[in-house]
C-alpha cells in the first residue's frame, strides 16, 4: 500500500513532490502526468505486480484541483506543447474555462483507475482508494 495525502499539497508541483516522497523516494522522474502514468505501470520504484494507492484527504485534492487549477494546467501546457497539439490544448482550455469536461483531479483519478480493474492497462493491477 502506497499513500499520498492531499493535505500535503495544493498544486500540481506539490502533487509531484508527494509522488516523489511517498511513491518513489529517491528516484528521478519527469514530474509531469506522462511520467506519472509511467510510474503507475510499476517497476519504477513501485511494485511490478501492482499496488494499492491510498489517497487520503482526496476531497481536499478534488477541491484544490478543480477548475482554477485545471485552467492553469492547460495554460502551462499550451506554452510548452508541440505546435501540432496547440489546437487540442486550446480546445481543452476553452472547455475548462466553461467548466466542462474533467478537472485536473478527475484526469489524475481516471489515469490511476486506467491501471486497475476494467481499465486499458488493468494488467498493472493498481487499486485506487480515495479517502
Amino acid at each position: 500500500m502506497l499513500t499520498i495525502d492531499g493535505a500535503r499539497f495544493s498544486g500540481l508541483g506539490g502533487f509531484y513532490d508527494e509522488v516523489s516522497d511517498r511513491m518513489i523516494p529517491g528516484a528521478s522522474w519527469g514530474r509531469n502526468l506522462d511520467a506519472f502514468n509511467d510510474i503507475l505501470r510499476g517497476g519504477f520504484g513501485t511494485p511490478k505486480d501492482g499496488f494499492q494507492l491510498r489517497w487520503v484527504n482526496s476531497a481536499m485534492s478534488r477541491e484544490r484541483f478543480g477548475w482554477d487549477e485545471t485552467i492553469r494546467f492547460f495554460e502551462r501546457q499550451l506554452s510548452t506543447c508541440h505546435p501540432q497539439n496547440v489546437p487540442y490544448v486550446q480546445a481543452d482550455l476553452a472547455a475548462a474555462r466553461r467548466h466542462e469536461g474533467e478537472t485536473l483531479f478527475d484526469m489524475i483519478v481516471t489515469m490511476i483507475r486506467n491501471h486497475g480493474l476494467g481499465g486499458d492497462e488493468a494488467h498493472d493491477n493498481v487499486r485506487l482508494i480515495l479517502e
